[in-house]
């Protein structure tokens, strides 16, 4: 199956976001985009080692195209933040698109320039189109954390 990830802050709703969609068949949250090796989320949370909180998604491309995926990604959050979705703050929350493919990378690039000239976004998208660097699965605890505890999004 191929993957996608994503980073568009608190990784516990985008996962909750994704996993709804016909045709993911898996989802995993980690950290990804940093230096250190085998991060922790205490390390993360630092906002000292470069990493993103990311989801990152199988799929069955029969059943969703990567730029459903793309789609779905723009709705949850707000592009157009720095380092920012809601109440989160810093680098490891920033919105990023690691592309897994060159197809993923051309796709990704077209889909933001869409959304940009859609005139949605009041302001400059912000998002980074980034190659997928090495994907560190974060501690069970954080897996399906609002599925786990009845949750479908997260409150603010």
């Amino acid at each position: 199956m191929p993957k996608a990830t994503f980073s568009a802050g608190c990784f516990w709703g985008v996962e909750a976001a994704l996993r709804n969609v016909k045709g993911v068949t898996a989802t995993a949250v980690g950290y990804s985009g940093g230096t250190l090796k085998n991060p922790t989320y205490e390390d993360v949370c630092t906002g000292r080692t470069g990493h993103a909180e990311v989801v990152q998604v199988e799929y069955d491309p029969a059943q969703v195209s990567y730029e459903e995926l793309l789609d779905v990604f723009w709705e949850i959050h707000n592009p157009t933040t720095l380092n920012r979705q809601g109440p989160d703050v810093g680098t490891q929350y920033r919105s990023a698109i690691f592309f897994h493919t060159p197809e993923q990378e051309a796709a990704a690039g077209v889909s933001k320039e869409n959304l940009q000239a859609s005139g949605r976004c009041q302001r400059p998208i912000v998002t980074e189109i980034t190659p997928a660097a090495e994907f560190y699965r974060a501690e069970e605890y954080h897996q399906q954390y609002l599925e786990k505890r009845g949750q479908a999004h997260c409150q603010f």
